[in-house]
Parts: structure tokens; sequence; C-alpha cells
């Protein structure tokens, strides 16, 4: 005797069509009982149809300002994109050119190169160099006032996001409870009650809700998003320039070579002692 795995999926499923089936023939005969007949279904004309209705419920009150409020929103979230970019805080071909001018112990060079660049962490090196004569707590505590300007601008453009993910509902809640003023208006006025123009008021107070709640999502979104990046760059920016300004304290604190001397290429050495080196003989 073997079983069938499927047999109780087949149950089910013969349950399923025998309580449809039944559910139908009740609701045909009692329509026929009744002499009711089944209501058409509504025709709501597809998409387009319904855009266009979106578009006239906003009215030329909301519609010109959920639209400023939608370009704002865009232009938002275009700026932050393009500031918040890894290229734009931390380019690698920068810190690649500075740390070799530093290597080289051209600190006026590496001054002016960070001073030239418009990068975040070149803004943060060029305050904190500026300082660097008093020394390296100096220095470090003036390219972390720099990092955190930057980031306190960069956060105040991201609180506009905020901003405008709390206005969106509301503007939607204003204009929802102008409509169903006008709807109560026009049922109190008397007589029967016309339900097509009813309904009407009604959609078009929600659809002004539904453009409100759908600028609300995604500038909450971006808003924890950028939020979450900045945070990210700052740390990153600020861990960069800090190791930058050791390096270039460290290489300005060690003797240079005699004037008019170049400085022999570093060669690997064993026990102290240069490789290709020997030890001069006593006379």
């Amino acid at each position: 005797m073997t079983f069938d795995r499927h047999a109780p999926r087949r149950g089910w499923s013969v349950l399923a069509l025998s309580l449809l089936t039944t559910f139908l023939f009740a609701s045909l005969a009692l329509a026929q009982e009744t002499g009711a007949e089944p209501a058409p279904k509504p025709s709501t004309g597809g998409p387009f149809a319904f855009v266009l209705h979106f578009f006239d419920s906003l009215g030329w009150v909301f519609g010109p300002l959920l639209g400023l409020v939608s370009v704002c929103l865009f232009a938002f979230v275009v700026l932050l994109v393009l500031d918040l970019r890894m290229s734009v805080i931390i380019p690698p071909g920068f810190v690649e050119e500075f740390t070799d001018t530093v290597n080289k112990r051209q600190f006026k060079q590496a001054f002016d190169l960070a001073r030239n660049d418009t990068s975040f962490l070149a803004r943060v090196l060029t305050a904190g160099m500026s300082r660097l004569q008093y020394g390296l707590e100096d220095a470090r505590e003036a390219s972390r006032n720099m990092l955190a300007s930057i980031k306190s601008s960069k956060e105040q453009l991201n609180s506009y996001l905020s901003v405008i993910g709390t206005l969106g509902p509301l503007l939607g809640l204003v204009g929802t409870v102008f409509g169903m003023i006008l709807a109560f208006m026009s049922m109190g006025k008397g007589g029967a009650i016309n339900a097509p123009e009813l309904a009407g008021s009604i959609s078009k107070a929600l659809c002004i809700t539904l453009a409100g709640v759908g600028l609300a999502v995604p500038a909450i979104f971006f808003n924890a998003f950028f939020k979450n990046r900045i945070v990210h760059v700052s740390m990153d920016c600020d861990n960069i320039a800090d190791d930058l300004l050791t390096q270039m304290y460290h290489n300005s604190k060690k003797p240079g070579p005699p004037s008019g001397v170049s400085a022999p290429p570093a060669s690997p050495t064993v026990s102290g002692v240069p490789t290709g080196m020997t030890a001069a003989k006593p006379a």
C-alpha cells in the first residue's frame, strides 16, 4: 500500500470547489426568488481615465502647490546625491598625490594642492594644515571643526526632506477636509441626494490625500538614507584627514638632507647597516 502525498492537497481543492459551487448556486437561486438582477460592474475607464481624474481633482490650488513641493523634493534629492558621492568627498587621486607630495617633503606644494581642491577632504586638510605649526592637536581640532561645519550644511539640506515628508500628508489632509466640506454643503441644500455627485466630490478629496502621501513616502525614505550617508562619509573623511595630518606632521619633524645634497634613495638594511655598504677599515 502506497501513500499519495498529494491526496491532502487534492482533498482541500475538492472541498473549496464544492463550497464555491454551492455559493454560486445559492446566489443564483436567491436572485431568481427575489426577482433581482445582478448589478452591472461599474467601468472605471482604465488607468488613463484615472490619471485625468487625479490631476483634475487637484484643482488650481492644490495642484500647483503640490507640484512645487514635488519639484523641491526632486531638487534636494539630486543635490544630495551629487554632493555625497565618494569621488566628491574623498577623491582617490587627490589622496595619492597629496601623500606622494608629503613624502617628498614638499609641504608648501601639499598645502597649495589641498587649498586648490574643492573636495570635502581637501577643505578639512586645508583647515588642519593652517594650524599645524601650533601642534598636531591644534591641527586636528581645526580640521574637525571644518568637518563639523561641512556636515552641518549637508544635514540642513537633508532636513528639508524631513519637512516635505511631514508637510505632504498635511497638505493632503487640508485638501480632503476642504473637499468633504463641499460635499456636505451640497447635501445640506435639501432635496434628493445626488449620489454620483456626492461620490465624485469625495473621490476628488481623496485624490488630494493620495498626492500628499505620495510625496511623503519618497521624502521620508531619502531623508533616512542621506542621514546615514552623511554619518558614514563624515567618519571616513575624519579618519583619512587625521592620518594625512599625522603623516605630514611627523615628516616635518624629520631632519632634512643637507643643503645642496640630494637625499639618496632608500635601500634595504640588514642589522642596521645599508646593503652594499661595508664598514671603513681603521687607518
